[in-house]
């Protein structure tokens, strides 16, 4: 076995950060000291590696000189510890409004994991009735769940949801997490909301393109231009999503239980603010 050094791109604010709340959440299980196998800064250490790089817990382990069993446990106590501090929703719109934002943009994502065995019935479509499998996008043709998330007018990520089984599409899901309710109350105090065709017809202040029928004429150009228009703006939402993915590789597959996908992104979306420095 060869050994060799590395440098991980991060900063030693945000470490030190993330070693804070690590030490917040130590205090408040009431740890005693010396009965950790890993200081504080040496566990944050190990977690940015695990969301910046991907790297296998017990590649992680082996290089902390701990057993694998401790190092998901330290994984884990970090990623719940992190989605904590994750914006709420309603305070979110709260501050964009009171910021003088004209609109927030919407949108879904599927965060992939590793194949799953859990079934469902599917309620819809032509095979109705037929087993299927949950965590499938048949959109995403892909393992995963589905993530709703909020974005700036220029794309920056805000908020992002609890996870779903990736069978649900985005509407279903924006519906019952309560997206929906939250983002129709914003748009009566004048936060409009942009969103794609997957939540057509999600409700008033949600705007979303005009759709052609099948069997009708093409649309009339003032429609096509509201289309054209709309997809300029809304088209920065997507940027969101590529910010926190390709910034911390660990959401690019997730290898934990798929049910951790919800605080995981929400752990990145709180590492994210602290790097940029904005704070929701």
């Amino acid at each position: 076995m060869i050994s060799h050094r590395a440098t991980l791109d991060v900063t030693r604010e945000l470490t030190l950060f993330v070693a804070g709340v690590l030490r917040a959440e130590r205090h408040r299980r009431g740890t005693r000291r010396g009965t950790r196998a890993l200081t504080t800064y040496r566990q944050a250490l190990l977690i940015l590696r695990w969301f910046r790089d991907a790297i296998p817990v017990h590649r992680l382990a082996a290089d902390h000189h701990i057993s694998i069993a401790t190092a998901y446990r330290y994984l884990h106590e970090a990623i719940t510890a992190l989605a904590a501090h994750a914006p709420d929703l309603h305070q979110v719109l709260q501050q964009r409004r009171a910021a003088g934002d004209t609109h927030v943009i919407l949108d879904g994502t599927l965060i992939p994991t590793t194949r799953i065995a859990a079934t469902t019935i599917k309620t819809k479509g032509t095979n109705r009735g037929a087993t299927v499998h949950l965590w499938y996008s048949g959109k995403h043709r892909s393992f995963g769940g589905t993530i709703q998330f909020l974005a700036r007018a220029d794309g920056f990520p805000l908020w992002v949801s609890p996870v779903l089984p990736g069978s649900r599409n985005d509407l279903s899901a924006a519906r019952d997490l309560g997206v929906v309710g939250a983002l129709t109350a914003a748009a009566a105090q004048g936060l409009t909301t942009l969103a794609d065709k997957a939540y057509h017809a999600a409700g008033i202040g949600i705007l979303t393109p005009f759709k052609k029928a099948a069997g009708q004429p093409p649309l009339a150009v003032d429609h096509q231009t509201c289309n054209l228009l709309h997809s300029r703006l809304r088209c920065l939402g997507e940027r969101a999503a590529a910010i926190l993915k390709n910034r911390w590789s660990a959401l690019r597959r997730v290898t934990l239980c798929p049910h951790r996908i919800g605080h995981i992104i929400q752990a990145a979306l709180v590492l994210t603010h602290h790097e940029h420095h904005r704070h929701y």
